[in-house]
């Protein structure tokens, strides 16, 4: 199977990431080397972390605050490692954002720079509760040129609605994904679309503590999605899927 190219408006993305690597020893005064041995440590150090100060009944402070650039870390080395995965989660957004764009919970940014760089796309509104994403990603986006199109904000904005609303890698790690859900479903527009992705487990060597696992609330998701949302069909190999809608 030919393998599909993004379009020229994401060239950055299949050169260099976005400048992901550049950006992060910047912002963080890394020499490269450094830079390279956090980025290496940093899935160990979080599943650490998780397995040390985690408890779904504070999990918003463990995102908050506990965290700290250790999280920054370990998304940078799985966003440079996955590179093929993200790639095709860019060409789905590139097929489907538009108009206004919530990223609920943009981490360190990839999604939100795509979508700002798609010229259907009019504002992108980058959200998350960790204020060194929130600080990482503002400087990325100064550094590319995109403050006009990408605003900020810790909470998701309440009686606004969107076009798009993203979300990746977020679902897994929320106490009631169903309530997240039937937040995006009241918060698009009619003809709105979200564009998703999930991981419901903790991992074969419980590597990821943070991630819910819950049957009951794993199915009880499940069936959520699939009475407010369905699903658009999309030909790329990526966790992620696109749904408008429904119900």
């Amino acid at each position: 199977m030919a393998k599909l190219s993004l379009p020229s408006y994401l060239s950055g993305y299949a050169e260099n990431s976005f400048n992901l690597r550049q950006h992060l020893q910047e912002f963080l005064h890394l020499d490269s080397e450094t830079l390279n041995k956090k980025l290496a440590a940093g899935k160990r150090e979080m599943a650490e972390l998780g397995h040390k100060d985690f408890d779904w009944e504070a999990a918003t402070a463990f995102y908050r605050d506990r965290v700290g650039e250790v999280y920054l870390f370990e998304l940078g080395a799985w966003h440079l490692e996955c590179h093929e995965n993200i790639e095709n989660t860019l060409m789905l957004i590139a097929d489907y954002a538009e108009g206004r764009v919530l990223d609920f919970g943009g981490g360190i940014g990839t999604h939100t720079i795509c979508a700002a760089l798609c010229p259907q796309v009019e504002q992108v509104i980058y959200c998350d509760i960790n204020p060194i994403n929130r600080d990482f990603v503002h400087y990325r986006v100064n550094q590319m040129g995109l403050s006009e199109k990408i605003t900020f904000c810790l909470d998701m904005p309440s009686e606004e609605y969107f076009d798009t609303i993203m979300s990746f890698d977020v679902l897994e790690h929320l106490p009631d994904p169903c309530e997240q859900l039937l937040k995006f479903h009241q918060a698009l527009q009619p003809e709105g679309k979200t564009i998703l992705n999930w991981y419901f487990f903790k991992g074969f060597n419980q590597e990821y503590p943070f991630h819910l696992d819950d049957p009951e609330i794993v199915e009880t998701f499940f069936k959520t999605i699939q009475s407010k949302f369905l699903e658009n069909f999309h030909p790329y190999y990526t966790t992620a899927r696109c749904y408008r809608k429904w119900g």
